[in-house]
């Protein structure tokens, strides 16, 4: 019996001082958020875009749209891009094999006839079959190629662009009308030193939407994305911008971000055999960097928005959850030769630690965590009076950072102004720890063993269209 106290001991407070780390690193984070934020409150970016609109001329930008089966969001994607005020873009969708109707709707919709055209093969990649440009809208066209995956679409799209930036959006997103000119700013007022920016993303069902525009924000009566909602709000606004700060951000979204073509080029463009292609070229581009000892940097950019669309359903949502986890676990262990190595600097001091302690092995710590909670409630003694100050911890892990970056939300970004939608949210926040937590734990160690037994389908992302009409779960 001494033996399972001692190790009963040594685990609970192997967590604490775990659980005790997370919270000071998230409490550091918010606070650089925070200050980060309250600057940008006092500026008005409209200023910048009314003022500047010339500048933005000497850095045209190629918008790069895989679809694969996105025949229900595609339409509107384009048109959300025709919509941008933006002065120079071409708008490149690349059909990647899709079985369904993507391709004929977007023939049909936009008028599309098939051009010549000569492609520069900077990157290898599946054959591209025909390539086609609308009558209507001269700087679109539509790439029809073999089924590659995401990453061999997107690299097609690098080889035909023409311009030195390219934006990648999913199939399936919404940009608002200053989001290109948002995160093209740091590119811009840096001259250069940017190399890559990413904005931020929102989740848009329950949205009103009209040819491509989101007219009006609802928040969805489906209790799965609400609290999904929450999770892209703490993410986005705390950890992202805080990362952001010290040129240490290794993921900004491949549902919309901007990347020099030189470099992305250069770091061999998006790799097709990981799953995290968008992390990938991320890490990659900061490791030539440090190698050529370059002082560019990779920024995120909370002003900009991206509505996309989240998984409304359990089954859907764990595929992407496991998905995102082994991409992550794929990537770091790729790179793992920069962790604490000095020639990558604070990347593989800061960075890297803190992926693979937090958002790496965070799981499986926090999933042991719950598991000895609820054994110490039966063993009773001490064991009952460890639990509950881990539960505390969780509490503050989980409540309280997500309430606080909901009340962010609401003072930054003002996305959901009104008070019931923000009481939901709040409300919503405390349920947090005893259901949607375990849950995506649970997935996220799921595709940590997918990747230690070298599984890598993407799984079954169902599309039901952001603009649809949700049932409340």
């Amino acid at each position: 019996m001494k033996i399972l106290d001692y190790l009963m001991m040594f685990f609970s407070e192997l967590i604490i001082l775990y659980m005790l780390f997370v919270i000071m690193s998230y409490c550091i984070m918010f606070i650089v958020a925070l200050l980060d934020i309250q600057r940008r409150y006092r500026l008005d970016p409209s200023e910048y875009d009314d003022a500047h609109i010339d500048a933005f001329y000497s850095k045209p930008v190629s918008l790069l749209v895989p679809a694969y089966n996105e025949e229900i969001g595609v339409v509107d994607t384009v048109y959300s891009l025709l919509n941008l005020r933006y002065p120079q873009t071409e708008i490149i969708i690349i059909n990647d094999g899709s079985t369904d109707r993507t391709l004929q709707t977007v023939i049909e919709h936009f008028k599309m006839k098939p051009v010549q055209q000569i492609i520069r093969v900077n990157i290898p990649t599946k054959q591209v079959k025909q390539i086609y440009q609308s009558e209507i809208y001269q700087n679109c066209i539509l790439v029809d190629k073999d089924n590659g995956g995401k990453a061999d679409a997107l690299n097609v799209g690098i080889n035909i662009s023409q311009y030195p930036y390219f934006c990648s959006i999913d199939g399936d997103s919404i940009l608002d009308e200053k989001s290109l000119l948002r995160v093209m700013k740091p590119i811009i007022l840096s001259d250069g030193e940017v190399v890559a920016a990413g904005g931020n993303v929102r989740i848009a069902n329950g949205a009103k939407m009209q040819l491509g525009s989101v007219y009006e924000t609802n928040l969805p009566k489906n209790y799965l994305v609400v609290m999904q909602i929450i999770e892209y709000l703490r993410a986005f606004l705390m950890g992202r911008i805080a990362l952001s700060k010290f040129n240490l951000v290794l993921i900004i979204s491949g549902a919309f971000s901007v990347f020099s073509k030189k470099w992305a080029v250069e770091a061999g463009g998006y790799s097709t055999n990981i799953i995290g292609e968008d992390m990938e070229l991320v890490v990659n581009i900061h490791r030539l960097l440090k190698e050529k000892k370059e002082k560019k940097r990779i920024e995120f950019v909370p002003d900009p928005v991206c509505w996309t669309e989240a998984p409304q359903t359990v089954g859907v949502l764990r595929r992407q959850r496991r998905r995102w986890h082994q991409g992550l676990m794929e990537s770091l262990w790729k790179h793992k030769k920069m962790t604490f190595n000095p020639r990558y600097g604070l990347i593989g001091f800061i960075s890297f630690p803190y992926f693979w302690l937090i958002e790496c092995l965070g799981p499986v710590i926090e999933l042991a965590g719950y598991l000895y909670i609820i054994i110490a409630f039966f063993l009773g003694g001490i064991y009952y009076e460890m639990a509950v100050v881990l539960l505390l911890l969780f509490v503050i892990y989980g409540v309280i950072f997500s309430v606080a970056s909901v009340l962010f939300e609401a003072w930054s970004m003002n996305t959901y102004p009104s008070m019931r939608d923000l009481f939901r949210m709040t409300i919503l926040s405390f349920t947090e720890i005893f259901w949607y937590r375990p849950l995506t734990l649970v997935w996220r160690c799921e595709g940590l063993v997918r990747f230690l037994f070298g599984k890598s389908d993407w799984g079954n992302m169902k599309r039901v269209g952001i603009a649809k009409k949700e049932n409340s779960v």
